[in-house]
C-alpha cells in the first residue's frame, strides 16, 4: 500500500476516510496487516504528506491510532492527550490539519478502562494533573447513573466506560461549538466530525456518527 499523495487526498470524501478507517480497525482485529513497505513511504512522502483524517486520542499505550487503524506514514494526523479533550491548541492543530493540510475526517476516540477517565471520576488531584482531571469532569457530571455516590468511581468500569464514552460526545461537540473554521467545513460537507470507542480487551472501535 502506497502512502497517499495529493490526487489521492483530492479523491477522498469523509465517508470514504471513515470506511478507510473502518475496513483498517477491521484488518488490526484479524490481525491482518496491509501490505505497505514504511521505508519506502519515508521516501514518498519526504517532500510532502496528505493525510486523509485527523484522530484525536488519548495517550494510553494500547491505543495508537496508527496501530489499531492499521495506517502507514503519511497517513493521519496523530493527536494525542490524556482523555482525548480538545483545548485551544489542539482546535489549531485541527483546523491546520483540516483547512491546510487537507484531511476530511476528524475521529475522537476515547477507549474503554481509560486511566484519565478513571482519575477524573475519582477526582484526583496531583500537580499539573489536577488542571487535565478538571478538563475532563463534566462527562463525569454529565453520566447521571447510578446516582449513588459510592457506585461513581474508578473501580465501577461500566461507570468509567460510560464517562468515557459521553466525554467522547462532550468533546465532539467542543469541536463544534469553539471552532468555527471546523462547524462550516462541516457544514458544507467539506469534513465531518465522528465519534468512536476503541475496546481495549478485543481491538474494536465502535463509532458514533
Amino acid at each position: 500500500m502506497k502512502a497517499h499523495t495529493r490526487e489521492t487526498q483530492a479523491t477522498m470524501t469523509p465517508n470514504k476516510a471513515l470506511q478507510y478507517l473502518k475496513e483498517g480497525n477491521q484488518r488490526f482485529q484479524g490481525n491482518l496487516k496491509a501490505n505497505r513497505n514504511l521505508l519506502e513511504q519515508v521516501n514518498d512522502t519526504s517532500e510532502g504528506q496528505f493525510p486523509f483524517a485527523t484522530i484525536l486520542s488519548c495517550i494510553d499505550s494500547r491505543v495508537s491510532a496508527e496501530l489499531v487503524f492499521d495506517q502507514g506514514l503519511g497517513d493521519i494526523f496523530s493527536i494525542r492527550i490524556a482523555g482525548n479533550f480538545v483545548n485551544e491548541d489542539i482546535l489549531g492543530s485541527m483546523e491546520f490539519a483540516c483547512k491546510l493540510a487537507g484531511t476530511k475526517l476528524i475521529v475522537v476516540l476515547g477507549h474503554t478502562s481509560c486511566g484519565a477517565i478513571k482519575g477524573a471520576c475519582d477526582h484526583a488531584r496531583l500537580g499539573n494533573l489536577t488542571a487535565l482531571i478538571n478538563k475532563i469532569e463534566p462527562a463525569v457530571e454529565a453520566v447521571t447513573e447510578p446516582a449513588e455516590e459510592s457506585l461513581r468511581n474508578s473501580k465501577n468500569l461500566e461507570f468509567v466506560d460510560k464517562v468515557a464514552e459521553k466525554n467522547v460526545h462532550l468533546t465532539m461537540g467542543n469541536i463544534r461549538k469553539n471552532s468555527p473554521v471546523l462547524t462550516e467545513m462541516e457544514d458544507n460537507g467539506e469534513i465531518k466530525v465522528v465519534g468512536a470507542m476503541y475496546d481495549v480487551s478485543n481491538g474494536e472501535v465502535v463509532f458514533y456518527e
